[in-house]
């Protein structure tokens, strides 16, 4: 029996031990404390699995870092990279290459509106960086607005505009960032008993907010269309529209973040069409653009943006904008996308399997407040007590009960993405229906041990 990248169990082992020994030594791991931490080791992958250092396969329900919309190890995407390597390795962004361009179009082809000009960066947060350069270079003003429970990336202006606890460190209160509620129905900040109570009180405290913080100075407005390492929390009907709404009303730039939610992890190519015909101004992404192959971000941009920069030198760039091995997986990834239907299938397994099974686990286990997502972007809130809605573990932080529910999960073979008091239910957008039913059937166990702990 060998893994999928041929290497016998006994070998893999060896490799495994040898790279934790020098990881330990050498590799600083980021937000975490060294010391106490001991990673998993990963010796293959293929699809919707992985091996660990000990030759287990593990069904990934975390596509890692919510990243493999195709699974790993998709034939396509690295034939075009190994392709890509043996015609061009690399060249600097201010010459034009084949792979850029074609990438460069096909994503166009796919954002919503005229958002039709492609800024190429390293990832996501660099793409929020520049996003944010390029509002504020156009409307002069500096200050941006963003939600609290929300996670923009761990660069400096990135992690500012970031709503959770990893901003706390970096936030010296000097980067023209302010923070709203944003609409969560099941934890409200309005005292909203409906949706549409909860759309409309919303949007009146964001509303206040600008008029309060001065619309004159306000550059941008930066959303995740649905957030995600946040909670999963899917806008009501009418929150987007009345957004893009506000922005108009008051000159501001509104930036869709996409940078998880983007390329077929809700079910359709952008998250922010769930919302009909709402076109954000700017619109981030990374992550699924090629599954994380080879690292690759970008702006998307809107023609009166773009205008901006006709005349005027747009100050910024990367060294790897571009970078023709991260396009060229680019270009097959959106390709393997649209020829086998991974959109759809995203689509039709959260409708059919994922959705509806969580819901019948919501009304059996005492553990579980609230489920919510679409496509294969799931979260499932844990609480303490229903009626309270205490969560499993508090708000920045972990709990020996989600210690032990997700260390359950990974010893019956399940891979899950976890967030304090939240598990993700995030496999790539190629998983089959009987593959989203074994996890699920594991986490359907692994969810006893945190009943366990409630009241």
């Amino acid at each position: 029996m060998t893994l999928p990248n041929g290497l016998t169990p006994d070998a893999a082992r060896e490799i495994a031990a040898r790279a934790y020994e020098l990881d330990r030594a050498h590799v600083f791991h980021s937000w975490s404390a060294q010391k106490s931490l001991n990673p998993m080791v990963i010796t293959a992958a293929q699809g919707c699995y992985v091996w660990d250092g000990e030759g287990n396969r593990l069904l990934d329900f975390s596509s890692q870092m919510v990243n493999t919309n195709i699974g790993h190890q998709h034939p396509k995407v690295v034939a075009a990279i190994q392709e890509q390597a043996a015609t061009l390795c690399t060249i600097g962004p201010a010459f034009v290459n084949d792979a850029r361009s074609e990438a460069a179009r096909l994503i166009a082809e796919r954002t919503p509106g005229e958002l039709n000009r492609i800024f190429f960066t390293n990832g996501g947060a660099d793409a929020v960086e520049h996003a944010v350069r390029m509002a504020r270079l156009h409307t002069g003003r500096y200050k941006v607005l963003a939600r609290y429970r929300s996670y923009h990336g761990g660069t400096e202006t990135a992690v500012n505009l970031t709503g959770d606890p990893r901003r706390w460190p970096n936030d010296h209160g000097n980067a023209g960032v302010v923070h709203f509620f944003g609409p969560f129905l099941y934890r409200s900040q309005f005292h909203a008993s409906t949706e549409a109570e909860e759309t409309e009180r919303a949007l009146q405290h964001l509303e206040q907010t600008i008029v309060f913080e001065g619309p004159s100075t306000i550059a941008a407005i930066i959303l995740e269309s649905i957030p995600g390492t946040a909670g999963i929390m899917v806008p009501p009907p009418g929150y987007l529209a009345g957004v893009r709404e506000l922005c108009d009303r008051y000159g501001i730039v509104f930036i869709a973040d996409e940078v998880m939610s983007g390329f077929g992890r809700t079910g359709k190519w952008f998250a922010i069409e769930h919302a009909g015909e709402v076109v954000p101004d700017l619109l981030t992404f990374a992550k699924g653009v090629n599954s994380g192959y080879v690292p690759l971000g970008g702006v998307a941009i809107a023609p009166h943006i773009a205008a901006t920069f006709d005349d005027r030198p747009y100050p910024g760039g990367l060294t790897y904008s571009g970078h023709p091995l991260a396009t060229a997986a680019a270009v097959a990834t959106i390709n393997a996308m649209r020829d086998e239907r991974i959109v759809e299938n995203a689509a039709e397994i959260g409708e059919r399997v994922i959705g509806p099974t969580l819901c019948d686990m919501a009304g059996r286990h005492p553990s579980i407040g609230e489920v919510r997502g679409a496509g294969v972007f799931w979260a499932v809130e844990l609480v303490l007590d229903r009626a309270t809605r205490e969560p499993l573990a508090p708000y920045g932080g972990s709990s020996p009960a989600m210690t032990e529910t997700v260390a359950a999960a990974k010893a019956a073979g399940l891979l899950l993405f976890v967030n304090f008091n939240r598990l993700h239910v995030v496999p790539p957008c190629t998983i089959s229906e009987a593959e989203a039913k074994e996890g699920l059937a594991i986490l359907d166990q692994a969810l006893t041990i945190a009943d366990g702990h409630t009241v």
